[in-house]
């Protein structure tokens, strides 16, 4: 009988849950327009229930008028970002990911400090342009061990480097050990900055390729770690594909599968992955196995004029 295996954890982390509260809650207390700064987490079905539900998603701030009150998406922004939101005198609740925060710190401190800031991580994506606005004179964003290589610091021996959040475990593995051998003076975070939400969905794809023979990632094609899911199951040699949703499923991939892996990006919502599981069923996949990898249990407080005002203490990461 042909068997789908449903990973956990999978899916929303405690900040994407965070951040999509965040607007909900808004949206509850003060009422619509509440404009939001970029896709307050990578997935399309959750922007567009948000934008159903009354919220205004803008590109930039001179989007907004004036005084509006301004939400900031969970990958963080820039000094310059919120610079600009003050001279506009908007009303800003900060749904910054907690766990980015921390390398926005990470980063104003190396700077302070001196150092020349190698930031490891996708140069276009919205965390990356976010964390590199904090100290953009000291910081050069690299992504292979090829740009490592090109790297010219001023004094070889004041290198540091900080992460993007959702990187794949691997790819970080080698471009840090290029780092050591060319600066071994080099410093870094006293703790990873990939998050555990990352790290915990790409092992549990390593321990289940031995198993089966295709997986299934359900997540936004702009989600940086539903992408590096889809790359860890392809290097462990078992076929791939990144789905919104079920219908983005092809019959082609499923010929001469007996086992095939279903797993979420951390912002992609439970319901798609059931969804997805239904529409398995007409192919012969009938029997459901749970693999669990690890139990998440991680909180982060709501933003501090919303924990006020809705009452709220935490927000918890399901699945």
């Amino acid at each position: 009988m042909k068997k789908v295996v449903l990973l956990r954890p999978r899916g929303f982390c405690a900040g994407v849950v965070r951040a999509i509260d965040v607007v909900k809650i808004a949206l509850e207390l003060y009422g619509a327009p509440i404009y939001v700064r970029k896709e307050i987490v990578h997935n399309r079905h959750v922007v567009n229930e948000l934008r159903q539900a009354g919220a205004i998603f803008v590109e930039e701030l001179d989007e907004a008028p004036p005084g509006a009150r301004v939400i900031f998406s969970a990958h963080g922004v820039s000094p310059d970002v919120r610079a600009q939101a003050r001279q506009r005198q908007l009303q800003v609740i900060d749904a910054t990911c907690p766990l980015v925060t921390k390398v926005h710190l990470e980063a104003g401190r190396f700077a302070r400090q001196g150092f020349t800031i190698v930031l490891i991580g996708h140069k276009d994506h919205d965390e990356v342009i976010g964390t590199l606005g904090e100290a953009p004179e000291s910081t050069v964003v690299v992504s292979s061990t090829a740009d490592v290589d090109r790297l010219a610091p001023p004094d070889p021996a004041r290198v540091c480097y900080i992460t993007q959040t959702t990187l794949s475990l691997d790819d970080t593995r080698h471009i840090l050990k290029r780092l050591r051998e060319r600066f071994p003076a080099l410093q870094g975070p006293p703790v990873q900055d990939i998050c555990y939400a990352t790290e915990n969905r790409q092992l549990a794809v390593k321990s289940v390729a031995p198993y089966c023979q295709l997986l299934l990632v359900v997540g936004s094609q702009n989600s940086s770690n539903s992408k590096r899911l889809v790359e860890v199951s392809r290097n462990s040699g078992v076929p791939a594909y990144l789905v919104d949703d079920a219908s983005q499923v092809r019959p082609g991939w499923l010929e001469g599968v007996e086992m095939v892996a279903v797993t979420a990006g951390a912002s992609a919502p439970e319901n798609l992955v059931q969804d997805l599981i239904g529409s398995l069923r007409p192919y012969g996949f009938d029997q459901l196995e749970e693999m669990d990898f690890k139990e998440e249990d991680v909180r982060f407080t709501l933003p501090p004029q919303l924990e006020r005002a809705a009452g709220r203490l935490t927000t918890v990461s399901p699945v």
